[in-house]
């Protein structure tokens, strides 16, 4: 077998390998199992590339269907990779490790001792096979004789895909020869576990071999492996990775269980529509999608899908229900059908199917009278009244007002238990149970199941229920209020909406309390799908005044919180005092924990203003309300807020949790996972890794990019250009910036404190040998935020003119600046804040030849960073000044008067790099490369490349890595 030099770990499967790893080291034998799909083979191919890397010779063995019904198929198999792939030594060799290979040479049979070479012969239809059949000794000895001679000659790791398909005579062979096999070869076994079912056939009718597949080796000899489904983050980045769409990352997660092939077939789906699917709709899958359900589903027998069907379609399937329901083999059905992986079968008897496009798959496919046979089979067994009402529902296709009515009831009665998915769905299904000639009460059901499933967040439900009104002669109020159901459901997706927003704009016309309705959400699109807050603004105060006008003090409050934000960003001083007023309105209309909209942008605000205990205490105040009795939207933001804050202050374990949980909602609302993607960066950058932190981050933009969400498309960019610069690669940095710069001035965005990119783009200009662009944009940005008080701005701009300074060589003004900045950072409570200005400290001391001093700051930020788990950063902190090369005292301290950009190109030109290699490693023109070398010659006073590689290679413990070692001077 031969692949790829360089194979990447599968999606998701890094501790899983770095496990098999060291059970074939301590073991050698190892078995991975799990459900078709679910990614065995990549794991076996990732194994099998790093053994080849590593000089290991890979034989790969993958059965196919018809091989259980042929003896000896997969054997014969086997050995013809063998004779195929092998070069054997010449006569006359010893066949060593170092021994010459020739392709030309004898084949390998001829090694055997004659009975077993007739036997392999046999085998592989070399040779007539007689009537009472090959000699089964013979082809044992000769098939392990084989294996023996291959190890000899150096390690093998031999891979069987399919273990559950080898015919009984080869896992015999195998089983043998494997068993005196020497521990160089090494055996990775790939298995796809087989359902058994429990249907009994008709007297007389032939019975199946049914068997399970032969075992390779005593169950003492192996370790078995389970391969699991991937999380939902972690096909979110399978979706990334195969340049699929991953906004809806979490309904695909959902629809395919984590099983990464039923997923890249949902998401290939969506990709593949006419239409972009939104959030507000049903996912829609091809046929391709439906066939690998189809085919997962197949494993079980057709008694075990008839019981898996009333599973489908009972609310809380368990294996009691089932059989009173009239599957008396229920138990073992069920049972049948977990050993296939289709569902999961818990202690209680309750039955989870696996993937959520499975249960689908079975109601699609059944036919209407299997359906609602089901529905009235579970009606007569359920102990919920609620739920009896909804199956005696769907077991009738005949509108009935009684019936409809009840399913009304039932929905109040759902909706009291707090349970709102289950409300919206009977609140759509009892207008669809209300007869054609009450065309009034239906369309006030239909209403009413938007609106439940704005509520319940339930995208799905909202727009079947808008859908069925819209077709209908509703009035204009109607569908105004069912078109904003679709909307509050839509999550970041408001780009692809227009159509709604004109259409209901023209249906409030007159309306007053509608259209300020309507202007309200509006004011919301403005802002994250046009990247306008102007407009924004001038919306969120028509919609204020227009409810104000009318009494409606829900969607004034609303609509001053959107007006409050806009002037934040747009640097009015007006924000707090319209936030103050949304505030008092929104506490004496709502209860703590529900929708309270302008006490969460309150919280934001402290965030902003870096009131940080303020913002804690309020959040820790009301997150548990919300999360009982509040919208999901809600728990989601203040989770991602309180990250925000945790990170800010310090504590990194705690804000990687809630950014974790963040997300973890996102995903299971199937909301778009942008602005929890952004959030994990944040935390990430403050306590993770970097690396994880600049994934996080490009997901987030991708993510940001499909939904055209212009809002996180700039926090995402921010995100990764931070972690860009921090990390060192200061080119790629300097980009996204410059990216964020621009989006920030599309967007009019005024206040630094909401997006602190100003002095994150200044130090990447620094190290980009930009000095006078880096100044010019901290003298615009810093009269602004003395204007509006925002004082930790400030430092953030103090930190990096220090780095100017430092630069323009005044070293010893940059050091005391970045003493003071250090000192009030502490003091502000930004223990991160302060231990990247001591790293940078530490620098300019450095360059200041004071290493007694820049060893002093090292420690403070190590000691900094070590009390907040801050681990990314400690790692920063704990590059000593030894591994830092410094000029030689013989050169006058010369080299010292470099910028860290003219310091990579000088290296660079050092290893032989020409202008054009030098430029397009450093990302810059030509031009640039050659007016930056210009001034290298100058300050060095050299003239050539030749004597500016002497003058480095004077420079006293110099590395020849020196180029990528530290980032830019902050950190």
């Amino acid at each position: 077998m031969t692949t790829a030099a360089y194979r990447p770990a599968p999606v998701g499967r890094v501790e899983l390998l770095a496990r098999l790893e060291r059970v074939l080291q301590t073991r050698g034998r190892a078995l991975l199992t799990g459900p078709a799909g679910v990614g065995k083979t990549e794991v076996a191919l990732a194994t099998a590339a790093r053994a080849e890397s590593h000089g290991e010779r890979v034989l790969w063995l993958a059965t196919l269907p018809a091989d259980r019904d042929i003896p000896g198929a997969a054997a014969a198999a086997l050995v013809a990779s063998i004779s195929a792939s092998v070069s054997w030594p010449v006569p006359g060799t010893h066949g060593g490790a170092g021994a010459p290979e020739s392709p030309g040479g004898f084949d390998i049979l001829d090694g055997l001792p004659g009975p077993q070479r007739t036997a392999v012969a046999m085998l592989c239809r070399e040779a007539p096979v007689p009537d009472h059949g090959w000699d089964p000794i013979a082809l044992r000895l000769a098939l392990a004789q084989i294996l023996r001679t291959l190890a000899a000659r150096g390690p093998v790791l031999l891979v069987v895909d399919g273990v559950q398909r080898i015919d009984a005579d080869s896992a015999d062979l195998l089983r043998f020869a494997l068993h005196l096999a020497p521990s160089a070869l090494r055996v990775v076994a790939v298995e796809t576990p087989e359902a058994y079912g429990s249907d009994t056939p008709p007297a007389g009718t032939p019975q199946p071999d049914t068997a399970g597949p032969e075992p390779l080796w005593v169950p003492s000899e192996a370790d078995v492996l389970f391969v699991p489904p991937l999380h939902a983050d972690e096909i979110a980045e399978l979706l990334i990775h195969h340049r699929l769409p991953s906004r809806m990352a979490g309904r695909i997660h959902r629809a395919s269980g984590g099983n990464p092939r039923l997923a890249l077939a949902v998401g290939r789906s969506l990709a593949d529509a006419r239409t972009p699917v939104h959030h507000a709709e049903a996912l829609s899958l091809s046929g391709r999608a439906r066939d690998l359900a189809r085919q997962l589903l197949g494993a079980a027998s057709p008694a075990v899908r008839r019981t898996l069907l009333l599973s489908a379609l009972a609310l809380r399937p368990t294996a009691s229900l089932i059989r009173r329901a009239g599957r008396p083999t229920a138990e073992a059905d069920l049972a049948a059908a977990e050993r296939a992986n289709l569902i999961s079968l818990k202690e209680d008897g309750t039955v989870a199917f696996t993937a959520g496009v499975l249960p689908s798959t079975l109601v699609h496919d059944a036919c209407w009278t299997e359906r609602s046979d089901g529905h009235a089979a579970l009606a007569r067994v359920v102990d919920d009244p609620v739920e009896a009402v909804r199956h005696r529902a769907l077991a009738t296709d005949v509108p009935d007002e009684q019936l409809a009515a009840e399913v009304a009831a039932a929905a109040e009665t759902a909706r009291r238990r707090g349970n709102s998915a289950l409300a919206a769905e009977l609140a759509l299904l009892a207008a669809e149970s209300t007869p054609v000639k009450l065309g009034a009460q239906r369309l006030t059901r239909l209403v009413d199941a938007a609106e439940e499933a704005a509520r319940a967040a339930r995208a799905d439900l909202a727009m079947r229920a808008a859908t069925d009104l819209l077709a209908r002669d509703a009035a204009p109020a109607d569908r105004v209020r069912a078109r904003l159901a679709v909307l509050d459901t839509a999550g970041q997706g408001l780009s692809d909406l227009d159509e709604i927003y004109v259409h209901a704009m023209e249906d409030s016309e007159g309306d007053t309390a509608l259209r300020a309705a309507v202007q309200l959400r509006l004011a919301v699109k403005y802002v994250l799908a046009d990247g306008d807050p102007v407009r924004s603004r001038a919306a969120a105060v028509e919609s204020a005044a227009l409810a104000g006008s009318v009494g409606d003090r829900k969607t004034a409050a609303r609509a001053l919180t959107v007006q409050a934000r806009m002037e934040r960003v747009l640097g009015s001083p007006e924000a707090e005092r319209i936030l103050a007023e949304a505030r008092a309105l929104e506490v004496f209309e709502r209860p703590l924990g529900v929708r309270n909209a302008a006490q969460i942008l309150t919280i934001r605000h402290a965030l902003f203003d870096d009131r940080l205990s303020d913002a804690r205490d309020q959040l820790n105040a009301l997150l548990p309300l919300v999360e009982r009795r509040g919208p999901v939207e809600d728990a989601i933001e203040l989770f991602h807020t309180l990250a925000a804050v945790e990170a800010r202050q310090g504590q990194c374990a705690a804000a990687l949790a809630h950014a974790g949980r963040s997300l973890a909602l996102t995903l299971e609302a199937g909301l778009s996972p942008g602005p929890a993607w952004y959030t994990l960066a944040l935390a990430e950058t403050a306590g993770g890794s970097f690396a994880r932190a600049a994934s996080y981050a490009r997901r987030s933009v991708q993510a940001s990019e499909e939904e055209r969400d212009h809002v996180f498309l700039s926090r995402s960019l921010y995100a990764l250009g931070r972690v860009q610069l921090v990390a060192g690669d200061v080119a790629s940095a300097l980009e996204t910036l410059r990216r964020v710069q621009a989006a920030e001035h599309a967007q009019s965005t005024v206040d630094p404190s909401m997006l602190r990119w100003h002095e994150e783009l200044a130090e990447a200009l620094l190290a980009n040998d930009a000095p006078e662009e880096a100044a010019a944009l901290l003298s615009g940005v810093r009269p602004v935020a003395e204007r509006l008080g925002r004082t930790t701005v400030l430092l953030g701009c103090d930190r990096a003119y220090a780095l100017y300074l430092a630069a323009s060589g005044k070293p010893e003004e940059a050091a005391g600046l970045l003493t003071q900045t250090a000192d009030r950072f502490d003091m502000a409570g930004l223990p991160l804040e302060r231990g990247r200005a001591l790293i940078a400290l530490a620098r300019v001391e450095r360059r200041r030849r004071r290493r007694s001093a820049a060893q002093n700051a090292l420690q403070s930020a190590a000691a900094v960073f070590e009390r907040a788990g801050a681990s990314p950063w400690l790692a920063l902190a704990a590059e000593t000044p030894s591994r830092t090369a410094e000029p030689d005292p013989a050169r006058g301290g010369a080299l010292s008067s470099l910028t860290d950009a003219e310091l990579r190109l000088a290296l660079l030109v050092r290893q032989g790099a020409s202008n054009q290699e030098a430029a397009a490693k450093l990302y810059l023109s030509v031009k640039t490369v050659e007016a930056r070398l210009t001034r290298i010659y100058q300050k060095l006073d050299v003239r050539s490349r030749a004597q500016l590689a002497t003058a480095l290679n004077a420079w006293a413990g110099h590395r020849p890595t020196a180029e990528t070692t530290e980032g830019p001077a902050g950190g």
